[in-house]
């Protein structure tokens, strides 16, 4: 991945590592904009680039007539339960309580924050229905056109194989068109495991990922899981000489709910160590484009030269969830990949992969996602306030390095699942950790979804929420 930054960028970093350093602390105004001109000898556009750059990041407030300030921000880094120890492989059983927890979300009139579904204000929907509009009266066969087979002359192929150069070459005939990302992680543990197999997971990790384990009757091994960097590859390089696993199923980029990234480091050892054991990894993406960084982190896949791994995404998390259609870089599996889809699904709807290539094809896709990611920046940082404001001192919150979504580690004398019920009765809905273990860990965790529009609702839900993990100490 290039090192390129721009001017505007490095005095962002630079500034931002005096702040974490606590050079400037919270509260404190930051020299004014001409004299960093003046200091680093560059313009005072520049400066302003980056200090709204840094405003973006959830770093720094602008203030009429004062200047900037470094914003006032809770403690971070929750720590991942049982760092040291590497638990044995056991079956999956959430299906019973998931099911449970999301029927009682449901409840009327809830303030929803346990949902990871971004909020129609931030996706293009007009944008969305002219394409619509025009694919229909352009192309209006492909409203009654179904076929299991994608040629390589797709046009969405073709978008998802131009995005793809800047990581790497990509051959369009491992890419297999889906129903979703969902779908297309549940056909790649289907090719490249059996049922009673280990697959390796992050902890914590996406409770569907874990609902597509226990369905299929596998065996998850918890791989610790560091909230900043993602998982221990030395704690998986022990599991894979101990022939603990068959397969892994990880989200290097954006994890659900942690919010991290693996360092470009990490990802390559990780392809290294899937080459030397011959084990495939599924590699769930679907956060890869909202990630915050100035450059959009390489995947896995990336680094891949045995063709073990299979990277799975879809556009459901940037421009709409409706389309339905995901896709897999599938490598070596490809063709066995190809067909459970076939066996399992048919067709996935031509209309909609020609209405995501339309938007694809432009610039619209790529404004929409700079504008996405400031705002999520945004909302994560009003959020992570009014729960460091609300909550007990001594709770800590995750960084989000994309998606939008918060983990928040609470005392551990708090039952985040006790805690649900009175929560739901007081109107507030959010997903217990527990849900995202596969042995029940995060007990005295919770997620809230940032996505949203800060509201005085919100911020009022955040306040009870506050309240009844106060009364739970």
């Amino acid at each position: 991945m290039s090192a390129h930054l721009n001017l505007y960028e490095h005095l962002a970093n630079e500034l931002g590592a005096l702040i974490d350093s606590r050079v400037f602390a919270p509260g404190d105004r930051l020299p004014s904009i001409r004299h960093l001109a003046q200091q680093k000898r560059i313009s005072v556009s520049t400066v302003m680039q980056a200090l709204r750059l840094m405003e973006d990041r959830g770093q720094v407030d602008a203030r009429p007539q004062s200047g900037y300030f470094v914003r006032h921000r809770a403690p971070r880094r929750p720590c991942s339960a049982d760092a040291q120890h590497l638990k044995e492989p056991a079956f999956v059983g959430i299906n019973n309580l998931l099911m449970r927890v999301l029927k009682e979300n449901e409840a009327p009139d809830i303030v929803q924050l346990g949902t990871a579904w971004p909020p129609d204000e931030i996706l293009p929907i007009k944008r969305m229905q002219r394409t619509i509009s025009a694919v229909a009266r352009r192309e209006p066969a492909l409203l009654s056109k179904v076929s299991c087979y994608d040629v390589s002359e797709s046009n969405f192929l073709r978008q998802v194989t131009r995005r793809a150069l800047d990581w790497g070459k990509l051959d369009p005939h491992e890419i297999v068109v889906t129903n979703s990302c969902t779908e297309a992680i549940s056909l790649c543990l289907r090719a490249v495991a059996r049922p009673g197999d280990t697959i390796a997971i992050e902890s914590a990790t996406y409770f569907v990922l874990l609902q597509m384990i226990e369905s299929l009757g596998m065996k998850a091994l918890e791989i610790p899981t560091d909230p900043k960097t993602g998982p221990s590859l030395d704690a998986l390089e022990l599991a894979l000489r101990a022939g603990l696993v068959q397969a892994c199923l990880f989200v290097p980029n954006a994890n659900n709910p942690l919010g991290c990234v693996m360092p470009e480091a990490n990802k390559k050892r990780l392809a290294g160590l899937l080459s030397e054991f011959n084990i495939p990894l599924v590699e769930d993406d679907v956060y890869g484009d909202l990630c915050f960084a100035p450059q959009r982190p390489w995947p896995v896949k990336a680094y891949d030269t045995s063709g073990n791994v299979l990277l799975c995404s879809s556009f459901s998390k940037a421009i709409t969830p409706a389309s339905r259609v995901g896709y897999v870089l599938a490598g070596r599996f490809a063709q066995e990949v190809a067909l459970l889809k076939t066996v399992s699904s048919g067709a996935t709807s031509h209309f909609f992969q020609a209405v995501l290539a339309d938007f694809l094809e432009g610039s619209s896709y790529d404004q929409q996602l700079r504008k996405m990611r400031r705002t999520l920046v945004q909302r994560i940082a009003r959020m992570s306030d009014a729960v460091a404001a609300s909550f007990p001192g001594d709770c800590m919150l995750s960084e989000p390095q994309g998606g939008f979504v918060l983990w928040v580690q609470m005392p551990p004398q708090v039952d985040a699942l006790a805690l649900h019920g009175p929560a739901i009765a007081d109107g507030v809905a959010y997903m217990p950790g527990q849900l995202f273990s596969a042995s029940g860990k995060f007990s005295n965790y919770l997620r809230l979804n940032c996505g949203n529009a800060w509201t005085p609702r919100i911020e009022q839900a955040i306040g009870r929420l506050g309240r009844l993990v106060h009364e739970a100490l």
